[in-house]
């Protein structure tokens, strides 16, 4: 049998079990990440899996049921959960709907130029050994440096007549210096804290983030934040780096905007959300410079795809518009609770979990400034590069981030060297301070985004660029 075949048993299972609607998702996914510390290799791993999950509509209520035995079990899957659906379905509901997916028969997977797997474990560990060695020479206590990669295809097929297989590879990787001074730990990463930087591309990408040749700067930095003084307290113009800015949309925006949590379907890990559906359309979120989109369609994004777990093709639509809420991310079944004509934001983490609402490519369109011409504007304030601590309470509005590095700003020029700066704020009132943005824009990948229980683990982008907010306070203790 073909996976395609596989897929569909289940599917017809599901179906002759009583389900009204039933989809079926075979997945296989191999990883692999490396490690090196102080100049040595401290970890290689390898993992891979294959199963199958299996999704049932009755009346109100899904079930799902997911297996690792393809020989027979598929069918199995698709009767285990027409009969938890109709278990739930049980509670008296209205019945459940969705907005409509073209069942398309189609084929996707990302551009990649150098397969990770096509280069040698020797020229992977060398890269690891030579960066680490060199930030330990340059005055780093430790020096960790990884790259991690994943393969995964998926063949879906639905009751609706949806035949799709799809190929998704992600690369990246990132070195972090630790320096270590009387009773404080100073840490500088590259080019991002949470894991570097990730995308849907192949070696190609780790080549161009220039590990090597940015390791001697990151110690050098994480040296020097241990005699620079603190970030003053107060209120004042705050510039971010596009990483930070890139956080400050996923925390604030991205989990708010995720319609289950809207609706209370979710609120595990990250809460709900303080958006109210009647104000989709009119509420003020940001400044006129705030315009942010949903777009799974980015080339190398790390939230790119062909279509999502349910079939739905991938589109880009906005969230905000000019300052503006005006679209959400959506399933099949939230969107037609909500009125909505759309979805496509559905995703798990594997095929042993249920899918759900997952942020995809979430962020800004480009500004008209530059980093250089917002210094330059800025008369006093605070620069803050990558993220070092968050927390945002559970409605996704009220916030407190730490960063790695700062820099005094006075009289249009970036001067003394700041350790741990600290931000605070409200979401809707921090980016209507929104007041200048780069058009330098990056699509920052993360790859630990949290949700659900059980737990799944999603990989986002978020497209972001420099910012200036005005009126923020900083230097926040406690």
């Amino acid at each position: 049998m073909t996976e395609f075949d596989t897929a569909t048993a289940a599917v017809e299972a599901a179906l002759a079990a009583g389900a009204t609607y039933a989809d079926a998702r075979l997945m296989s996914r191999s990883a692999e990440r490396m490690l090196a510390r102080n100049g040595d290799i401290a970890d290689t791993t390898r993992s891979a899996d294959i199963g199958i999950g299996v999704r049932a509509l009755v009346g109100s209520s899904w079930g799902f049921f997911s297996t690792s035995d393809l020989d027979g079990g598929a069918r199995l899957a698709g009767e285990r959960a027409a009969e938890i659906a109709a278990a739930s379905a049980q509670v008296p509901l209205p019945s459940a709907s969705m907005v409509p997916s073209d069942p398309v028969q189609a084929s996707w997977s990302n551009a990649v130029e150098i397969d990770p797997s096509s280069v040698s474990e020797s020229d992977k560990a060398d890269l690891l050994v030579a960066a680490t060695a060199a930030m330990r020479e340059h005055g780093a206590d430790v020096a960790i440096g990884y790259l991690t990669f994943w393969d995964t295809s998926k063949w879906f097929v639905s009751s609706e007549g949806h035949r799709i297989d799809q190929r998704i590879r992600e690369a990246g990787g990132g070195i972090e210096a630790t320096a270590v001074g009387e009773g404080e730990t100073q840490r500088r990463s590259y080019p991002n804290s949470m894991g570097g930087q990730l995308g849907t591309r192949g070696w190609e990408l780790v080549q161009e983030l220039d590990l090597l040749g940015n390791a001697p700067r990151v110690a050098e930095e994480a040296r020097a934040l241990l005699t620079a003084p603190e970030c003053p307290s107060g209120v004042t113009d705050l510039i971010l780096d596009g990483s930070q800015v890139a956080l400050q949309i996923h925390e604030s925006v991205g989990h708010a905007i995720e319609l289950d949590r809207i609706l209370g379907w979710e609120a595990a890990y990250a809460g709900r959300s303080w958006l109210d559906l009647a104000q989709l359309g009119s509420l003020r979120y940001g400044s006129d410079l705030m315009t942010i989109a949903i777009d799974p369609t980015i080339e190398g994004a790390l939230g790119s795809f062909g279509y999502d777990d349910e079939g739905t093709a991938a589109a880009k639509r906005l969230a905000v518009d000019h300052g503006t809420w005006v679209g959400v991310l959506a399933g099949r079944d939230s969107a037609s609770v909500a009125g909505l004509h759309y979805a496509g934001s559905v995703r798990s983490d594997g095929w042993r979990r249920l899918p759900m609402v997952r942020m995809t490519n979430v962020g800004l369109e480009p500004g008209p400034h530059t980093l250089e011409e917002i210094i330059a504007a800025t008369d006093d304030g605070v620069y803050m590069e990558t993220n070092r601590s968050w927390s945002i309470d559970d409605r996704r509005l009220n916030f407190q981030f730490g960063c790695e590095v700062g820099y005094e700003i006075k009289g249009g020029k970036k001067g003394r060297m700041l350790k741990n700066p600290t931000y605070t704020g409200i979401g809707p009132r921090f980016w209507q301070s929104m007041d200048m943005l780069s058009s330098e824009v990056v699509s920052w990948g993360l790859a630990n985004c949290g949700k659900g229980q059980p737990g799944q683990v999603g990989h986002t982008a978020h497209p972001a660029a420099p910012a200036r907010f005005h009126d923020v306070r900083v230097g926040v203790k406690a």
